[in-house]
């Protein structure tokens, strides 16, 4: 069976490595390609691609957020988040929201092709522990500190920036306030949350439809 596959990063040179590396691969067909996230939504619609090999910082709508739409809107179609960061919140936002796998660009060639031959055959790439641990923080009931102290509004901005893997200085660069207040910040949601880390809480968002 021919996967038929679509690649969506901004990068011409990904791109273009990636269709060097798969050229003589038999079984994978590169049906088309986007570099921006609003037309890998419109390319993905048109193609109706079996797989897609997904960037997670794209301009116009993130890889992420993208990921969310086909989810919802072509359900077969398996997709694989691509980067060159190798960051445990987008680990755990991409498996929560239900991609297949995520990869590093500094896979293998062998690696990457076999990890969509897994893919196509209906695996997934994630580890026991990284389910284990995404599923028990999806599944886990609503703890009394989400109702008794709600999200300021700041506070629910400073999470979605989280939940985008957003360092605490790219959040304080994004939302025009100090470095000091992200912090504060941050550390009262995770109080607020109950949860231990980051990664937490960025799943904690996703189940909660804040990312």
């Amino acid at each position: 069976m021919t996967v038929r596959l679509m690649i969506a990063d901004d990068h011409e040179v990904v791109r273009a490595g990636l269709r060097a590396l798969l050229a003589g691969a038999r079984d994978v067909e590169i049906v088309g390609e986007a570099a921006e996230g609003h037309e890998t939504l419109r390319q993905a619609r048109r193609l109706h691609p079996d797989m897609l090999m997904l960037d997670v910082r794209m301009p116009g709508a993130d890889g992420l957020a993208v990921l969310a739409q086909l989810r919802a809107e072509m359900p077969t179609a398996a997709v694989v988040m691509f980067s060159s960061y190798d960051n445990p919140t987008y680990v755990a936002r991409a498996m929560a929201l239900g991609a297949a796998g995520y990869l590093v660009k500094s896979a293998r060639r062998d690696d990457i092709l076999t990890a969509i031959r897994r893919v196509a055959a209906g695996e997934t790439l994630w580890s026991s522990e990284s389910k284990r641990q995404v599923s028990a923080a999806l599944s886990t009931e609503r703890a009394p500190a989400e109702i008794d102290a709600p999200l300021t509004k700041r506070e629910a901005e400073v999470l979605r920036q989280m939940a985008l893997g957003l360092s605490n200085k790219e959040i304080a660069q994004a939302l025009e306030i100090s470095y000091e207040t992200v912090k504060e910040h941050v550390q009262h949601i995770l109080r607020k949350l109950v949860v231990a880390d980051r990664t937490q809480a960025a799943v904690w968002a996703v189940r909660m439809g804040l990312a």
